[in-house]
């Protein structure tokens, strides 16, 4: 391998085991230069650490080294203290994860029961879900999906690495009470659908009273 490609690889490790947070392939390639093939590298670099205690791995479109695996139980990220999901919060964001874009008037239709502002409040703080838009119906309800924190969090590259729903169900996260139009949603979109107006500048501070 060329002594350009191995420095090219040193500065990709250098810069993922600084980060906090996860690093797209444009960010990264504008420490190395035009003409680099940054997808080729992130390759090269996850292979060399596939065997390591630390595992170079993709959430969604970005790239940051995490704890293998196997070895998760000895370390421990240092975390504040935090108060358990809910049943009603976990519930609500496999829901969501399922079913995005989402209302809360379709994540009650689907729980059977009215589903607080605090609830959206907590895992919004958490950054596992944002608002995306508004929509295109009476009243313009504000829509929700999951965040590529929520990805990270969890250890899914995208949102088709989500579990199954009977899975799902089995773990007793969500009843068996679902309607057939829940379904494995499509890879991770950033975009808004046909049927989503962008929220306005603004709209991060109303209250939903969808």
């Amino acid at each position: 391998m060329s002594e350009v490609t191995e420095r090219h690889l040193r500065i990709l490790e250098a810069l993922l085991f600084a980060s906090k947070e996860p690093l797209d392939a444009n960010s990264l390639l504008a420490y190395l230069g035009e003409g680099a093939d940054v997808a080729a590298l992130l390759l090269e670099l996850q292979s060399r650490y596939a065997s390591r205690g630390v595992n170079l791995v993709r959430r969604a479109d970005k790239w940051a080294f995490r704890t293998a695996e196997d070895l998760g139980f000895l370390l421990r990220r240092e975390e504040q203290e935090t108060r358990p999901l809910s049943r009603a919060a976990l519930e609500t964001l496999a829901i969501i994860a399922y079913h995005q874009p989402a209302t809360r008037a379709e994540i009650e239709e689907v729980r059977g029961v009215a589903t607080g502002k605090g609830t959206i409040d907590l895992l919004l703080e958490a950054g596992w879900i944002r608002m995306r838009g508004r929509r295109r119906t009476p009243g313009r309800p504000v829509t929700y999906g999951t965040t590529e924190a929520f990805l990270d969090h969890f250890g899914l590259e995208a949102l088709g690495d989500l579990p199954g729903l009977d899975e799902l169900k089995g773990s007793g996260l969500l009843s068996n009470r679902l309607p057939p139009s829940l379904q494995i949603p499509l890879p991770f979109e950033g975009a808004l659908r046909d049927d989503e107006d962008p929220l306005e500048p603004g709209d991060e501070d109303l209250e939903d009273n969808s």
